[in-house]
């Protein structure tokens, strides 16, 4: 079989190491002659498969004790609902903050609106969403229940270097493309959620990281299976949690461990990233779409001279095992995501393949 480097946004790749270990087990999980997928969600077995990715993932953050760890159904679009129904009673007038920067950060706002009073303070919207806009500590209503953000825009690859100050004001974070992709002080945020589908694992499930005074405070309408205080108090098993994904997800951060940290995993997304950028600047041919300020590490945008050039560049690259470079049906072009799993020889591979066919087609 030839080796197909998969730069699609979400699913996307997973460490080799991780897909050759799920296959050695599928058909025997921990000796027990039965696959992960066939075993009860209380069985004891996958208590401790879930108790160790909790733990890993603490270990990978230097998260402190008094943050909860939960995996929730529907990935991170369902939380877009759940944050308000679980914290906008904060806030008297049920005011919650957003910061729109993309696709993804403005379904946040739009799905949320339905459940508490959508303040929008800040969008980079009217220039594509080429930037991040500044947030200072004035536009942050102190009577607002919390602030959103989504700290990595997979559609247009732009990122926030720096996070805002946002005072009593949780501050709240859509990581779902970049989590455990650089060190972050997760003691800045109020929670922070991601779907496990880039960096973690499957689809269809989101992991939570919720500060544990935030919990509680859930409107009494609020679905038992997006009531953050409920899930913790069944440690996510309220009901038959997927533990494939948290299987999955487990494996992966013990993958993360042993390359020796988000530190190191950082290091290598940002020569990875570095790869694709200087290619991007030092020529005429392919454009980038995010102002290099507000660049991120796990998705590269960028344009050929033309639609039809594009469509030939993703027809010859596909034909060279460059998997699913198209950009998200909304704005086109071509868009590699270089998640942590990808190797700097995938990177390379791409990289070569831009410049010849820039030469070719120049």
């Amino acid at each position: 079989m030839a080796k197909v480097f998969n730069f699609g946004a979400g699913p996307a790749m997973l460490p080799e190491s991780v897909m050759q270990q799920i296959r050695e087990e599928w058909l025997d999980f921990s000796g027990m002659g039965v696959s992960i997928i066939e075993i009860s969600h209380r069985a004891k077995e996958f208590e401790q498969v879930l108790l160790k990715a909790q733990d890993d993932f603490r270990k990978l953050t230097n998260l402190p004790e008094n943050y909860k760890i939960l995996f929730i159904h529907g990935g991170a679009r369902m939380q877009f609902s759940a944050l308000p129904l679980n914290l906008a009673r904060r806030s008297e007038s049920k005011k919650c903050l957003y910061v729109e920067t993309g696709n993804f950060a403005k379904l946040a706002n739009k799905d949320a609106a339905a459940f508490c009073d959508v303040k929008v303070i800040a969008s980079s919207a009217d220039t594509n969403y080429d930037r991040i806009p500044e947030i200072t500590p004035e536009m942050v209503d102190q009577d607002a229940a919390y602030l959103h953000i989504t700290t990595n825009n997979t559609i247009y690859g732009s990122r926030y270097n720096s996070f805002p100050e946002t005072g009593a004001v949780p501050l709240i974070a859509d990581q779902t493309s970049e989590i455990l992709s650089r060190v972050v002080d997760y003691s800045k945020f109020g929670c922070i959620y991601a779907g496990l589908q880039k960096n973690l694992g499957p689809s269809g499930t989101a992991i939570v990281v919720i500060r544990e005074d935030l919990l509680g405070q859930a409107a009494e309408k609020t679905p038992t299976l997006l009531n953050y205080t409920q899930a913790d108090k069944d440690n996510s098993l309220t009901n038959t949690a997927n533990t494939f994904a948290i299987y999955t997800t487990g494996l992966v951060l013990q993958w993360l461990l042993d390359q020796g940290g988000v530190a190191a995993i950082e290091k290598q997304n940002e020569a990875k990233a570095k790869v694709l950028y200087d290619l991007i600047d030092s020529s005429d041919y392919f454009r980038g779409v995010i102002l290099p300020e507000f660049r991120g590490t796990m998705n590269v945008s960028f344009n050929l001279p033309t639609a039809e050039l594009e469509a030939q560049f993703l027809k010859e690259a596909g034909a060279a095992n460059l998997y699913a470079l198209k950009g998200h049906r909304s704005v086109g072009g071509i868009r590699a995501s270089i998640y942590n799993a990808m190797p700097m020889a995938g990177v390379e591979a791409l990289a070569n393949f831009m410049q010849d066919f820039a030469k070719k087609n120049s």
